[in-house]
């Protein structure tokens, strides 16, 4: 008898320390983690006043109740419905955050493009602000291929998608769903979280994440009781506490952030990949897909990209360059990684 008295000391011992923890990481103060706010190197390549409106427009639709606010490129030749790009940002963009780049090419090229804000970031409706939710942003994708599809200038067969960095591998998992989908493209995209986990794993140290990670509880366990959003930067300095602190990332972000960039997330976006995995979905996909790799990446895997293209067999075209992950978004990089794009979906759509 006496040890089952010992056993239940010890269970009670045990979950009241849990229970303690869990009130401390929940309500105590003391876990503001330091902004690390990103400047803007107005390298932004929006266009304003009248030429804007003659390239793109406005629009919005609705997801789950909420508005997701987009621009829509038409080229210039519509007297037939033409095919579209639906682009994906990274994690933490917003849409006029380099897409636009792109998509000035693509329209030249005679393809409609569409870009938007996720939920909860830029522009488009949501709260808490800076809520990353991977089956979320999914969701908005989906959403914005049914948008795009009603329209009577878009042909409803002729439609890609585009992803980059985090949200690469969203293109993989709806045209595995969506056989309607006529060719993906996913630049220098996490395709294998479990591969890009010992990236970031071998870069940084066990510690660092389970201090993440104690944030992480900390801002799911206020969302519980209705409490305020616990944030922490989206990319910060190495050394400093953020989702991600590689080497040359926040430079990176520095070149790319826009005036509408926030650097905040709500800290649980790293307990919130629902399984999400890309390369789940790789077998499933039929229809042609680039994958555009750089080389010296030190965010994202090579191997799950490799990985991928074997899963994806016959229909993936791969393309590599010898640069790092934020290299390919400017200059004489940029300029070869669109080219492939555009030859990419001229040959599909």
């Amino acid at each position: 008898m006496d040890i089952f008295i010992v056993i239940g000391t010890i269970i009670g011992i045990f979950i009241g320390v849990i229970v303690l923890y869990l009130i401390v990481i929940i309500f105590a103060p003391g876990f503001h983690v330091p902004r690390q706010p990103v400047p803007i190197m107005d390298s932004a390549t929006n266009i304003t006043g009248d030429k804007l409106v003659a390239l793109r427009r406005n629009v919005s639709f609705q997801v789950q109740g909420l508005e997701v606010s987009g621009w829509l490129y038409l080229p210039e030749d519509v007297s037939a419905p033409v095919p579209c790009i639906v682009m994906n940002t990274g994690f933490g963009g917003t849409k006029d955050m380099i897409l636009e780049s792109y998509a000035l090419r693509f329209q030249e090229a005679g393809i409609a493009v569409l870009t938007y804000d996720y939920r909860y970031f830029g522009e488009s409706e949501g709260e808490p602000r800076q809520l990353f939710i991977i089956r979320n942003q999914v969701e908005d994708c989906s959403a914005a291929i049914e948008f795009v599809r009603s329209l009577p200038e878009i042909d409803a067969e002729r439609i890609a998608l585009w992803g980059t960095s985090a949200g690469g591998g969203y293109g993989l998992v709806l045209a595995a769903r969506d056989k309607h989908i006529a060719c993906v493209c996913a630049q220098c995209s996490g395709l294998d979280r479990k591969e890009d986990g010992r990236v970031a794993l071998d870069r940084e140290s066990i510690v660092f994440f389970l201090r993440l990670f104690m944030h992480a509880q900390r801002d799911k366990g206020r969302s519980r009781f209705g409490l305020s959003a616990h944030k922490i930067p989206i990319v910060g300095k190495p050394g400093t506490l953020a989702m991600i602190t590689a080497p040359g990332a926040f430079a990176g972000y520095a070149k790319l952030a826009s005036k509408s960039f926030v650097n905040e997330v709500c800290a649980r976006a790293l307990l919130m990949s629902q399984g999400f995995n890309p390369i789940d979905s790789a077998r499933d996909v039929r229809c042609p897909v680039l994958l555009q790799v750089c080389e010296q990446d030190n965010l994202v895997s090579m191997n799950s990209v490799i990985r991928a293209a074997e899963i994806l067999g016959e229909y993936a075209e791969v393309k590599k360059y010898p640069i790092d992950h934020f290299d390919i978004y400017s200059g004489e990089h940029f300029e070869r990684s669109v080219s492939d794009q555009i030859d990419f979906f001229q040959r599909h759509l």
